[in-house]
């Protein structure tokens, strides 16, 4: 049975829905059980996902209190998931027989576990640089779409910040990623980081390599330019590695917009599959040459997670905050 200090946690995202009830320890060991990982995706509404894994659980073994981390802006307590035609709100939730019912975006829970991650949960992309202790800290990556956030401090105590980040403008460096906005943006009325940092941003880059490039477009999927990337490719290969400096100057922008003394952390669902490109490629590069700011980044650590619970533990730890604050 669950007892009171027990969390139902969900990370839901554009393409998955994960659950997990989180048992509250000290504040380095919380336990995470009766998780169900990537729910099928038939699924027409939240409702209907939600109520799955309710079914799942003896009845007398549910948490009184809910927390969603969701892919999108909340308001009022309310999100329209950005990527997926889902609606989720506070007071449906609350109806459903939970006591307390929380939203809050996806990537502020990875603020609210970042400051908790272990050494174990973190790969090192670029050099090993110690980070700031009570330095803020970015959390960003490309999943379905893409996400920014924050854990800022203020005397002493961790703030985590939800931001839209992934919304910022898309800045072009030398002539082909010019060419890149130019062949977007005919069809796109505004070209943003997420149309090219995302899995469908992926697809939209092949598509802009291929046009500029003049050969006939091929309609890849992101899963699709990966995996072809792998065999040897080249065309796949030139995506990959043009995605990953895009990813890299992106991410030394936002580390700058932040201050990001306490490091950058890269999280989504396409970051731990091209880790290799990440590493090898001229993400890091990019994400140093900043001009009269390059030595102010290049002090600065960036780091894959790996913990694909974080977002679940972030969730609960914010219940755990709302409820104490």
């Amino acid at each position: 049975m669950a007892n009171d200090d027990s969390i139902l946690a969900g990370d839901i995202g554009g393409t998955h829905a994960r659950f997990a009830i989180v048992d509250r320890g000290d504040s380095a060991h919380w336990r995470l059980r009766e998780g169900v990982v990537d729910l099928p995706d038939h699924f027409a509404s939240f409702a209907e996902a939600l109520r799955h894994y309710l079914n799942s659980l003896n009845r007398c073994r549910v948490p009184k209190t809910i927390v969603l981390a969701v892919a999108g802006p909340v308001v009022d307590g309310r999100v329209s998931l950005t990527n997926r035609n889902w609606q989720i709100s506070e007071s449906d939730l609350r109806s459903t027989g939970f006591l307390a019912a929380h939203l809050i975006n996806d990537f502020a829970a990875l603020a609210y576990a970042a400051d908790r991650l272990a050494a174990c949960d973190l790969r090192c992309i670029g050099p090993d640089i110690p980070s700031a202790p009570a330095g803020t800290i970015t959390i960003l990556g490309a999943g379905t779409g893409f996400g920014v956030s924050c854990l800022a401090r203020y005397g002493g105590h961790p703030v985590p910040l939800a931001t839209e980040g992934g919304h910022i403008g898309f800045a072009p460096q030398g002539a082909e990623e010019i060419a890149i906005l130019e062949a977007l943006a005919r069809r796109f009325d505004r070209v943003s980081v997420e149309r090219i940092l995302s899995g469908p941003g992926l697809e939209n880059l092949s598509r802009a390599l291929d046009e500029i490039a003049g050969r006939a477009v091929r309609p890849l999927s992101a899963a699709e330019i990966v995996e072809q990337a792998s065999r040897g490719d080249v065309d796949c290969e030139a995506t990959l590695s043009r995605f990953c400096s895009i990813f890299g100057a992106a991410a030394g922008d936002i580390a700058l917009a932040h201050g990001a003394t306490g490091g950058v952390l890269i999280a989504g669902g396409i970051a731990g599959k091209i880790e290799t490109y990440l590493r090898q490629g001229s993400f890091r590069e990019r994400f140093e040459a900043k001009g009269r700011l390059s030595s102010f980044v290049k002090s600065i650590p960036t780091r894959l997670i790996v913990n694909m619970d974080a977002a679940l533990l972030g969730a609960a730890r914010a219940a755990e905050e709302i409820r104490s604050g």
